[in-house]
């Protein structure tokens, strides 16, 4: 038996590749969403880009976190945050770092809009699921397009750089429907340079 958990951990694209090839050897079937935003019935779990034979349970988890994506996180729905994320959830962060509770993870998520107001995920490529565990690969859009906080009391311009960055997220699930890990995954050093900071 694979530790998921040690497997996540090792390292982004190494970790992730890595449950993809246990996911094959477990007879896990891998499935591909839409990757045109145009496409909304695969994007919105209308049935499209789902993996066969799921059990209810692992359906379930991809739907909501399609949800989560494609209409909390974009819509900026923060009280909604709790369909999918335990109250005490832990968020493994693309920079090593990791924040516990759903409180921090709000505030974390709705500091990127006020300098990227049109943040958004909108499409989702790649979904896997196996037991409690789902790995959903998307992209990221947004525009630096105000002011962004420098954490030391100041602001730095923006540049009016878009971004498309590639993420993953791997989310260990709950008998309650929520996550209570999730693993964000995405290079940083691209994002920075996309923006104009890099």
């Amino acid at each position: 038996m694979i530790d998921r958990r040690s497997l996540i951990r090792s390292s982004s694209a190494a970790g992730f590749g890595a449950l993809a090839l246990a996911a094959v050897s477990t007879n896990t079937e891998l499935a591909y969403g839409a990757t045109d935003s145009t496409t909304t019935g695969a994007q919105h779990g209308g049935g499209n880009g789902f993996p066969k034979n799921l059990t209810p349970a692992e359906r379930k988890h991809l739907k909501i976190f399609d949800e989560l994506d494609f209409e909390v996180f974009t819509g900026q729905k923060w009280d909604r945050l709790n369909e999918s994320h335990a109250r005490n959830i832990r968020v493994h962060w693309p920079d090593g770092h990791f924040t516990d509770g759903i409180d921090k993870h709000i505030a974390d998520l709705a500091a990127m809009f006020v300098w990227a107001p049109d943040t958004r995920i909108l499409e989702h490529q790649f979904r896997l699921a196996n037991d409690q565990l789902t790995a959903v690969t998307g992209v990221m859009k947004g525009t630096f397009s105000k002011p962004m906080p420098d954490g030391k009391g100041g602001f730095i311009q923006p540049t009016g750089k878009k971004f498309v960055l590639p993420m993953a997220t791997v989310g260990i699930w709950n008998k309650r429907n929520t996550m209570d890990e999730e693993y964000l995954f995405w290079d940083n050093q691209s994002f920075y340079a996309q923006i104009g900071l890099g």
